[in-house]
């Protein structure tokens, strides 16, 4: 069992499916995606490009900064690959920018589904309460073993 499964199998999560809206330079393209959150990882955000329930190597995920996605609820923020601002309008409207070496892209998603999805990840670790949710005893040893499990012999 490596790193991921035994953060994946002990630690409580909370997953939302919601959809995208791709901006393009004429039309608007429907995005599924998914926003999951798990404790073992408590200052992180994936955001999983492709429909629920897909084999997670089947799409891609961006990792984004738990403090990045509340912060871009109410102000511009991030720097380079990914930046978040809410419409300058009273709209539902959160706009994400992602940039890779292979290009970039603008969506446009719900702010109320992003905003309920952190309330739901503060009720399994509070702001602030991160750094008692990491096992840095085990992530040292993982890290120092090489990657192998410490634990199995």
């Amino acid at each position: 069992m490596d790193r991921g499964d035994r953060a994946h199998r002990s630690s409580p999560g909370y997953s939302v499916p919601t959809t995208l809206h791709l901006v393009g330079p004429t039309s608007w393209t429907e995005v599924a995606a998914v926003l999951s959150y798990e404790a073992a990882d408590p200052f992180a955000v994936r955001i999983g490009f492709g429909e629920a329930g897909e084999p997670a190597d089947e799409g891609v995920t961006w990792l984004l900064g738990r403090e990045l996605l509340a912060a871009g609820l109410e102000r511009p923020a991030g720097d380079g690959d990914v930046r978040l601002w809410p419409a300058r309008t009273d709209g539902d409207v959160l706009h994400l920018h992602l940039r890779a070496p292979s290009g970039e892209a603008l969506f446009e998603l719900s702010r109320a589904t992003v905003a309920a999805f952190l309330q739901q990840t503060e009720a399994l670790v509070p702001t602030g309460q991160e750094t008692a949710e990491l096992d840095v005893d085990e992530e040292l040893a993982v890290l120092l073993s090489g990657g192998a499990d410490p634990g199995a012999r």
